[in-house]
């Protein structure tokens, strides 16, 4: 297992910043994703229903809009505002993207509650063993 990458980045939707050692001792689930891309479209809508069920005190789940994916930041934003209610935070560019490794997104990363990366999930990742593998942990 490897640790998470520690990172601090700003809320989309305001001025303050998230760190991700503020969660240790929860799961914590990161969804890297962009607004163009189908497949975002089809796993983001599922991880806002899952988030609306989840324990929060066991549980972080956020979303991370990969900037330097997008055709402009202000698309990223809108998508946001939108779609989502789990806090969303802005990478900047693809660094925190890349530092986890992503090939492509939706990258689901599930980091346990030492800050190890429990399991990292592709594109094309089946939606119920990202849940599974959130279960395992709690």
């Amino acid at each position: 297992m490897r640790q998470a990458p520690n990172f601090k980045l700003p809320y989309i939707n305001s001025d303050k910043n998230y760190t991700l050692e503020e969660d240790l001792g929860k799961v914590v689930v990161l969804t890297f994703w962009a607004s163009w891309c189908p497949d975002c479209g089809v796993d983001l809508p599922k991880k806002e229903q899952l988030y609306k069920t989840m324990d929060h005190e066991k549980v972080k789940m956020l979303t991370i809009n990969v900037t330097g994916r997008e055709r402009n930041v202000e698309d990223g934003m809108e998508y946001a505002e939108k779609f989502l209610t789990q806090p969303t935070l802005m990478d900047d560019g693809r660094e925190i993207y890349e530092r986890y490794g992503s090939q492509g997104v939706p990258t689901t990363v599930i980091i346990d509650q030492n800050g190890n990366i429990h399991r990292q999930f592709g594109d094309k990742a089946d939606f119920l063993e990202i849940v599974e593998s959130i279960g395992q942990l709690i």
